[in-house]
């Protein structure tokens, strides 16, 4: 390129612009225009506040540049803290997230403006950045490292979409790092709200027979905290992860990043049952409460909302009318038929298809005994969904008929069990339905504000209806408050990264469902789509050929009907990135 003519210069750019920009345009123009512009305004202010120029502000997106690195990060992180407050204040559909990228680089100077590598190379970083996030370039990162007060994670060397060579990148935390023993570790900030992690009760019976019922028990308190809203509850999923290990409750604070845990066991003999539980401050180690009851078997309704109750007071929380409502309204008349889904719930739970039979065969058992249970009609109703995604069906449309039947008795018995709601919208999503899926899903995340499953199945939705970004922050809140995630949330976050160019995310996100299961059909399958997509051939080729490993019949064609996007290009651009890489 001849540059003569032209003045050179080092600077910092300084790239933003709005996640969802073309939804929300889509949705309502004039309050987006209107919100756009209100905080276009605030980053120019602080922009100059932080002694930067505005070089072009083009549609939803604004180009800046600083002479120091510094003052460009310290004015980019208060842009997002500022624009996190003015969100909280906007219903959930309109909040507007920018995302920045920010790279010191080489430009050439003609005027006002600024043109070049330099330049685009800070766009591309943008495009890297979580909504609400910050993405800085190697060479940006280098001089600042050591001057401000916050957390970095390296993203490794990214393939940018018109630049030659990867270029280095770090996403801004935000939040400063923290040292454990030795190790440094990104800090982990508590929640606003009291948070809290349920960990298996122990089986102390001497049957572990017996197990099913103290990991009901369990299972049920996390239910009943979760549906508060003023409450930060860990999943289900993390918690069991430290089942029978010998740990401390500091360790499981510092881990899920929680102030309180909960603790304790159970002892069942015949119709009599003795529960301890104690609430521990994960910070101080000290007790906040402890309780020890005796009881007939009977009462196990009663005592479990009990223990719930007294964690709230313990924690000066204040329920709603509505919550109390969920709270205490079991929908569960008969014991043997709660005991045996408890039973049921234990099989299904360990997601393989033997299991799934199992669980199937004591739902039914349950609902034998209490035709009219909405938990177990809900449950089986999972089971044959299930049935589909092990591929055990003989015919996938009359398990989801199956499925759906059971999830439409389930909600007239009892339409407040967040997991009915994600058993219909996810029939609905394979199915095509989907305003009907996303309108299920976001009525479960109202029933169950702390349900990692239900941020996580609404954003695979939105990620399916071609609304990536919406699905990426979603399944950020799901790992939140998941932190160890199942590996459907991990492929499914991994696909939309790769349809927003963040193939380094994505690869990285697969190559941690890989390190639990090797042979996780699916995480193969999104390893060789994103290494295509991002132009890394040989790898691409490697993973297709352990997706024929495992499964030698693997077809596109079968396999593109297993993706329900809304959009035939977007299935289009899976396939293609497949077969380049060797699949047919």
């Amino acid at each position: 390129m001849i540059t003569e003519g032209f003045k050179r210069k080092l600077t910092t750019m300084f790239s933003a612009d709005v996640a969802g920009y073309s939804r929300m345009m889509g949705e309502d123009e004039a309050a987006t225009v209107k919100t756009l512009t209100t905080y276009r305004g605030i980053m120019m202010e602080l922009i100059k506040q932080h002694r930067g120029r505005v070089v072009d502000s083009p549609g939803d997106n604004v180009l800046a540049e600083f002479t120091s690195v510094v003052d460009a990060v310290q004015c980019a992180v208060a842009v997002q803290k500022e624009l996190q407050a003015r969100n909280a204040e906007l219903p959930e559909d309109r909040r507007m997230a920018f995302r920045i990228g920010i790279n010191l680089g080489d430009v050439i100077e003609e005027g006002d403006r600024i043109y070049g590598d330099g330049v685009n190379i800070a766009a591309r970083l943008e495009g890297l950045a979580e909504p609400g996030g910050i993405c800085i370039s190697k060479t940006a990162f280098d001089q600042i490292e050591t001057k401000l007060p916050l957390g970095y994670d390296y993203l490794g060397e990214q393939t940018v979409k018109n630049i030659a060579k990867p270029v280095g990148a770090y996403q801004v935390l935000m939040e400063p790092r923290v040292t454990v023993a030795g190790k440094e570790e990104k800090a982990l900030p508590l929640p606003e709200e009291p948070s809290i992690a349920v960990l298996p009760f122990a089986n102390i019976s001497g049957d572990p027979e017996q197990d099913y019922f103290s990991d009901g028990l369990t299972e049920e308190i996390i239910t009943a905290l979760s549906k508060i809203y003023n409450m930060f509850v860990i999943a289900r999923n993390s918690t069991f992860a430290y089942k029978d290990k010998p740990v401390r409750v500091q360790q499981v604070g510092e881990e899920l990043g929680v102030r309180y845990v909960l603790e304790g066991s159970v002892r069942k003999a015949g119709d009599r049952v003795r529960i301890t539980a104690q609430l521990v401050d994960a910070i101080t180690g000290g007790h906040v409460w402890s309780e020890r009851y005796d009881r007939d078997l009977k009462d196990i309704f009663v005592l479990q909302d009990e223990i719930t109750m007294k964690i709230l007071t313990a924690l000066r929380v204040k329920l709603t009318e509505g919550e109390q409502a969920r709270l205490y309204d079991k929908g569960v008349a008969n014991l043997d038929s709660f005991v045996k889904t408890l039973e049921g719930n234990s099989y299904f739970y360990r997601f393989n298809e033997d299991d799934n039979v199992v669980a199937r065969q004591m739902f039914e058992e349950a609902l034998a005994l209490e035709p009219e249970s909405p938990g177990a009609c809900a449950m089986l109703g999972w089971t044959y969904m299930m049935d589909v995604w092990y591929g055990s069906s003989e015919s996938p449309a009359n398990s989801m008929e199956r499925a759906s039947e059971l999830a439409q008795k389930a909600l007239t018995l009892d339409d407040t069990l967040d997991y009915t709601h994600l058993l219909l919208g996810h029939i609905q999503l394979m199915t095509r339905q989907y305003e009907k899926a996303i309108a299920e899903q976001k009525r479960a995340l109202v029933l169950n504000p702390n349900g990692a499953d239900a941020h996580a199945h609404l954003a695979m939705t939105l990620h399916y209806v071609g609304r990536p970004d919406e699905a990426i922050a979603l399944f950020k809140k799901a790992i939140r408050l998941n932190p160890m995630p199942p590996n459907w949330y991990l492929t499914v976050l991994a696909q939309a990264y790769s349809h927003t160019e963040r193939y380094e995310q994505a690869i990285e996100s697969l190559q941690k469902v890989v390190k639990r299961n090797p042979d996780d059909l699916m995480a193969h399958i999104g390893l060789a789509s994103s290494y295509s997509m991002a132009g890394r051939e040989e790898e691409a080729h490697k993973e297709a050929a352990e997706v024929l490993r495992m499964n030698p019949e693997f077809s596109l064609e079968y396999y593109a009907k297993t993706l329900p996007f809304e959009n035939q290009t977007n299935t289009e651009l899976e396939i293609d990135a497949l077969r380049k890489a060797g699949l047919k």
